[in-house]
């Protein structure tokens, strides 16, 4: 097994205090501050806040729901976040090497590296599914801007998204363009593939939110919208709205599947982490903040209902875009936002695997990106067969997809952002951590460290419990 743990290391200090071997990356370095963030932001926004945090919103009451998924976004997604960008940072490998060269650099168990295998293996299979998802979106973008919603009715609409996902060959065809689009940008590497790609992706996702919440705005509903958005009925808030929440905070945040981890260790050491952090936690929950100001408002003037779940996106708001005036060109440019945020997230799952495989198998980035395109591209097929021909096949009664989607999502990244805070405040000694954050022993470095030491785990530790139907068996038992 290769190992780049002395790779362009030095010795320097930091406020007079000795810092820990400082390394660089094989794979390069952001050519700015201001690239990382558009990269992690990017890797952060996905389908997740522009798809799922409305659907969201409407299921759990709307502001209170909102409230609570902030406060859980600076209580427990900020600190896991500062965490993982500085384990990759110190480490400036793939997420496998980082933990293993990190676990022997404190003198703890080989047996951390597994973090990073988990990681990249949730990152993986949710790729794998989430490419056939994002399909769907590239569908969409072509079907809405022929007209094909004009006029629908909500069955005219279901008919539409069920012949898509019936058919496995035009299925077949979207995941395999999506997943070739993803792979070409990962093979170009980091300055030229990633940067580029977020450079032009990221601004280009902020103007088309921007441009439909502005038309939202002339819908005669938008007040209705803030009110619903912004105006929490504490009376709603329950433990589970609180657990969803929380669980939205952190799978929004793209934490615990290693891309956060490999973002960070292209990050300039000079650079901090803290300033980082809370940029990327801010534009990421502008952007899902701004989703529901583009979706509610529609949703709203035409007389839908907010509560409708995950089929808001596909099966609500075409409705809404086949009645109202220029709804192809604006519903085109609505899914055509969904493409970018998924490309972005897309980018920043496959990047950790390929890391690897040139680390430790010596391969160039086109080879290796090719490779793991493939696999993805391979086992994402089993996700597109669970709609149609596999669809009888269950285990634990869930679907291919269903199992894929759950296991990762509710088990490997909570699992995942649990193990990154243990080893961060409970393995890495506090000297470790104050040099790579670059803090002095003071207030910001304790709030982080409690944070992260206590708040986080025991919420991530709910969110499993939750999740994993634990909660509910122990309840039926008394």
């Amino acid at each position: 097994m290769a190992d780049f743990p002395d790779n362009g290391r030095k010795m320097t200090k930091d406020n007079g205090i000795p810092m820990a071997t400082r390394r660089t990356s094989v794979h390069g370095e952001w050519s700015s501050r201001f690239a990382f963030i558009l990269a992690a932001t990017g890797s952060a926004v996905g389908l997740g806040n522009i798809w799922r945090f409305p659907y969201l919103t409407g299921e759990n009451g709307g502001g209170a729901f909102v409230l609570v998924y902030m406060l859980c976004v600076l209580g427990i997604g900020v600190p896991i976040m500062m965490a993982e960008i500085m384990l990759g940072r110190r480490g400036r490998q793939s997420p496998i090497n980082t933990m293993r060269t990190l676990a022997q650099e404190e003198g703890r168990s080989p047996s951390w590296q597994y973090l990073g295998w988990m990681g990249m293996t949730a990152g993986f299979l949710i790729l794998s599914f989430y490419s056939v998802v994002a399909g769907w979106t590239l569908a969409y973008v072509f079907r809405t801007a022929s007209g094909v919603f004009t006029g629908a009715t909500a069955d005219g609409v279901q008919s539409i998204f069920s012949s898509l996902i019936a058919d496995p060959e035009r299925l077949l065809a979207w995941h395999t363009f999506f997943m070739v689009m993803t792979t070409m940008v990962v093979s170009r590497g980091v300055k030229s593939g990633l940067e580029q790609a977020v450079r032009f992706l990221m601004p280009a996702l902020f103007l088309l939110l921007l441009l439909m919440v502005g038309y939202a705005m002339n819908t005669g509903a938008y007040d209705q919208a803030i009110d619903y958005l912004f105006k929490p009925d504490f009376s709603k808030v329950t433990g589970q709205v609180v657990l969803s929440a929380m669980g939205q905070a952190f799978f929004s945040l793209s934490l615990g599947m290693g891309a956060i981890m490999i973002y960070g260790s292209y990050l300039s050491h000079t650079a901090s982490i803290t300033r980082m952090t809370f940029i990327i936690a801010l534009m990421d929950t502008s952007v899902a903040l701004l989703a529901g100001l583009a979706i509610f408002p529609l949703v709203f003037a035409y007389g839908l209902q907010p509560q409708g779940g995950p089929g808001l996106i596909f099966m609500t708001l075409p409705i809404a875009f086949g009645q109202m005036p220029g709804g192809a060109v604006f519903g085109s440019a609505f899914f055509l936002l969904l493409v970018f945020a998924a490309w972005t997230s897309s980018i920043s799952l496959m990047e950790p695997i390929v890391t690897w495989l040139v680390e430790n198998k010596r391969m160039t980035r086109v080879k290796a990106s090719t490779l793991a395109g493939g696999a993805i591209w391979l086992f994402g097929i089993g996700s597109l067969l669970s709609f149609n021909l596999w669809s009888e096949y269950k285990l634990f009664n869930k679907t291919f997809f269903d199992l894929t989607d759950y296991v990762t999502s509710n088990v490997m990244l909570p699992l995942g952002g649990l193990l990154i805070a243990v080893f961060a405040v409970w393995r890495m000694s506090a000297e470790s951590s104050r040099s790579e954050l670059g803090l002095s022993d003071g207030f910001g470095y304790r709030v982080w460290r409690f944070l992260v030491r206590y708040l986080a785990p025991v919420a991530i530790i709910l969110v499993l419990i939750q999740v994993t139907g634990i909660l509910a068996w122990v309840t039926g038992r008394s």
